[in-house]
């Protein structure tokens, strides 16, 4: 819990600086005199002024949003000989510039923090296939266990190399919210020449929630996993039918296994519709012997629906390969992964609006939290590649054409640049006012699904 709270606290304060820090960086290089840079609201913890700017930096007590104050003459009076430096004053070019500078602070931020794990190198699972889901798109595809992905092709695109598990991952989200079909490159063995080309139709797929059970419809859930057995909780199924840590499963049943995908489906699937208990004789090899065990998987009640368990960790870990480019490659591979994020980022918010795509789809500071924690503690190439995308979800956000975000100002600034003057006072009240409805009632949505998250 502390982590959890500690890695957003972090997270939210270091992106929140980020983007006032661009608008405060242009706004000296306009020529505009800053009062005050706060991150945080309410009860200020620590101040300090800039002796050449005097500007006052401020770290408030609630570190959920921020604010750079300037001079600016519908705030209060402003001397003649400061005139000048006040925002107001600038040209139109001079503060769409200001505004525009902290949406893109997060957005250069996040091609940073892409090309900076991109550059030092990241471990990640190898792109080789676990079992489909029964019943899948994969599975109907005709994917197998073991399979390894050479490489991708959207569209028309030039097919793209996979070297790692989460680079397909990408590719087909991408894909599943364009909703057109993947051409997937097949070999038999790492490096190998592909030897099959397998279409995958996401075309049909539901894209409504972009969770889960998405990759559930796809049926391409985790990279290979031998079906090794890992811990063996004293008390368990398992064992009680004398399984032990290591136990490579060769069969249960008649059924070869071959992965520890479809070993978990047998286990789970090994329950009657009414929680009736079944036995399963499993041929497991223990220091290059084959035995037959009996295994009594326990029935479990979960969300109402009967599932099973050996109390056992099964699957053993997948096998990685580090991805790691040369600057060039590292700051390309980031300025092309923010890109697509926006324009995903985009797609997904539009779809809202639309009906394509669920209002689920939404997260709160609770999700987002909870997302931060389990980032962190899976190590900093992890949390770093979360501070990425919030990043990016940071900046376009801030640049939907929305009153009292940075794309409203915006918006008035394009009206003043098309009739020549400023929208008037009595409609940008009306606006300011819609958009801070808009904007409370998106923040509720989000929070009714974090909290429908917990208690499901």
């Amino acid at each position: 819990m502390l982590v959890t709270l500690l890695s957003f606290v972090f997270g939210l304060a270091l992106l929140i600086a980020v983007h006032e820090y661009g608008h405060y960086r242009m706004a000296l290089a306009c020529g505009v005199r800053v009062l005050r840079f706060s991150i945080g609201f309410g009860k200020p913890l620590f101040t300090w002024r800039q002796r050449h700017t005097g500007t006052e930096f401020v770290l408030a007590a609630v570190p959920l949003g921020g604010f750079v104050r300037m001079l600016d003459e519908r705030d209060a009076h402003v001397d003649s000989e400061m005139r000048h430096l006040a925002f107001n004053t600038q040209p139109l070019r001079s503060r769409a510039l200001i505004v525009l500078a902290g949406p893109m602070a997060n957005l250069f931020a996040a091609v940073f923090l892409y090309s900076a794990v991109n550059w030092w190198g990241v471990e990640q699972p190898k792109p080789v296939l676990g079992s489909p889901v029964t019943g899948s798109i994969a599975e109907r595809a005709g994917f197998q266990a073991g399979d390894w992905v050479v490489s991708t092709r959207i569209k028309d695109d030039e097919p793209l190399i996979t070297e790692s598990f989460d680079q397909l991952r990408w590719v087909l989200t991408q894909a599943a919210i364009e909703k057109t079909d993947v051409q997937i490159s097949i070999s038999d063995e790492e490096n190998g020449t592909p030897s099959r080309l397998i279409p995958l139709p996401l075309s049909d797929l539901d894209t409504r929630e972009m969770d889960a059970r998405l990759f559930q419809q796809i049926g391409l859930l985790a990279p290979f996993s031998a079906p090794r057995l890992g811990a063996v909780m004293p008390g368990g199924a398992g064992a009680a039918a004398g399984l032990a840590e290591g136990d490579l499963v060769r069969k249960v049943g008649t059924q070869d296994i071959q992965d520890a995908q479809q070993l978990r489906n047998r286990i789970r699937t090994s329950v009657g519709v009414f929680g009736q208990q079944y036995t399963q004789d499993w041929t497991i090899e223990r220091n290059g012997k084959l035995l037959i065990i009996s295994v009594k998987p326990k029935p479990e009640l979960v969300d109402g629906k009967w599932t099973a368990r050996i109390g056992a960790y099964v699957g053993a870990p997948p096998e990685l390969t580090e991805v790691r480019m040369s600057f060039a490659q590292s700051l390309s591979n980031g300025l092309a992964k923010t890109w697509e994020m926006s324009l995903l980022t985009l797609k997904m918010m539009s779809q809202m609006l639309t009906g394509e795509a669920s209002l689920k789809n939404l997260s709160g500071p609770v999700s987002i939290a909870d997302h931060a924690g389990k980032s962190a503690s899976r190590g900093l190439v992890a949390y770093v590649l979360f501070l990425a995308v919030i990043s990016v979800s940071l900046g376009v956000l801030n640049l939907l054409p929305v009153p009292l975000l940075d794309g409203g100002h915006l918006m008035y600034y394009l009206y003043e640049a098309i009739t020549g003057h400023e929208p008037s006072p009595v409609w940008t009240e009306r606006l300011q006012r819609g958009g801070m409805t808009f904007l409370m009632g998106v923040m509720a949505i989000a929070l009714f699904n974090d909290v429908a998250r917990l208690l499901g």
